[in-house]
């Protein structure tokens, strides 16, 4: 079955919309950093934001009023790749639509801010507005709820390859059932307490730049934001290949797992969008590359994004359609010459297809091919 992109949404720290964010990415810009924390007691960190006036374009609806902010993403970056392929002429029947979502930390913030306040003033001051949002599901009822989709929606818990994942599901779900279109939305939101674990995990840089490729990592820096795919059976982009890859146990098996999906996305005139976000990832990913697909040249969005996890697949595979559309790739900022890499320069030519290639921190890979 051809399974192919129809329509994009992107919201992101540098902006909302795929075509101001790619024109930012092809400048080379960074998103800028703000201060994240909780209680008085907490340790303040850094993380990529999405600007607030982003948001404000939203519509009215009672769903919306008192959503997380994670269910807000979702909602503006699903509407607007419904908008984009509305504009390029489609007809969408909501009733012939089916949603995947895709979250990799979701509800686990609301849950412990619900808890939180259970422990410091009592189970009487717990608000009941915020226990619906602890709920994995909640951004994909409230986005169908918003669209007006009747039919079948799903959420999908992963780490940083669940958009693949996602993908996979949506082309599943094509190929068996009466469907014209499938929505992937998958969003991440910053939050302290996500922070806090990711220092634990010692995952986190303090300050801006995310140095991709570099050996030994610096760390990364958590941003948030949205990514949706309007998927049908004819687009701009077709999705040739989805390797669902699967799980490593050690950091040292990332490398044989990401081999083994390079190997078999391999086209030797591919481009190669990475996952690269200055953790152990980046190791892993080079040496894959160096070892199936030496002669790619390789393009990393995060040190300019911000690791999104949840979202950040979504993004990646964003950027490598509309690298495909444009012909072009942006630079990669802050790169690492000593990894033995063919990196994007600003507007490096892309070939007619393009490798996404995810590594998620909680020992997820996956990949994908696209072309035109």
């Amino acid at each position: 079955m051809s399974l192919c992109i129809a329509g994009a949404g992107w919201i992101t720290p540098l902006g909302r919309g795929i075509d101001h964010v790619w024109d930012r990415l092809e400048r080379g810009d960074e998103a800028s950093t703000q201060s994240i924390s909780g209680k008085k007691d907490t340790k303040n960190y850094s993380g990529f934001l999405v600007p607030e006036k982003m948001l404000k374009d939203l519509p009215s609806h009672a769903r919306l009023r008192r959503a997380s902010a994670i269910s807000r993403f979702a909602a503006a970056a699903g509407m607007d790749a419904i908008a984009q392929a509305e504009a390029a002429g489609l007809t969408i029947d909501m009733t012939r639509l089916a949603l995947i979502f895709a979250a990799s930390n979701g509800g686990v913030i609301y849950t412990k801010r619900f808890y939180q306040g259970i422990v410091e003033a009592g189970a009487q001051s717990a608000s009941p507005l915020l226990f619906p949002e602890t709920v994995f599901n909640a951004p994909a009822s409230h986005l169908a709820a918003i669209l007006g989709i009747n039919g079948a929606s799903y959420t999908i818990v992963g780490d940083g390859a669940v958009g693949i994942l996602a993908i996979k599901m949506a082309s599943d779900l094509l190929e068996a059932q009466s469907l014209d279109f499938c929505l992937v939305v998958a969003a991440e939101e910053a939050d302290w307490i996500l922070c806090d674990a990711y220092r634990k995990w010692r995952l986190l840089k303090s300050q801006r730049p995310i140095v991709p490729f570099r050996e030994p990592p610096l760390g990364t820096i958590l941003s948030e934001g949205a990514g949706a795919l309007l998927l049908a059976r004819k687009g701009f982009a077709r999705v040739v290949s989805i390797h669902a890859g699967g799980n490593f146990s050690h950091q040292r098996q990332a490398p044989h797992i990401l081999g083994r999906i390079l190997h078999d996305l391999r086209d030797p005139d591919a481009c190669m969008i990475a996952s690269a976000n200055g953790t152990f990832v980046d190791l892993a990913e080079s040496e894959a590359i160096r070892r199936i697909s030496p002669e790619a040249v390789v393009y990393s969005p995060k040190p300019a994004l911000g690791e999104s996890v949840g979202a950040s697949a979504m993004w990646q595979i964003i950027v490598a359609a509309q690298a495909l559309k444009m012909k072009r790739l942006p630079p990669v900022l802050h790169s690492d010459h000593d990894a033995g890499l063919r990196f994007s320069t600003n507007s490096t030519p892309t070939g007619p297809s393009a490798i996404v290639l995810s590594c998620g921190l909680n020992q997820q890979a996956a990949g994908l091919r696209l072309s035109i």
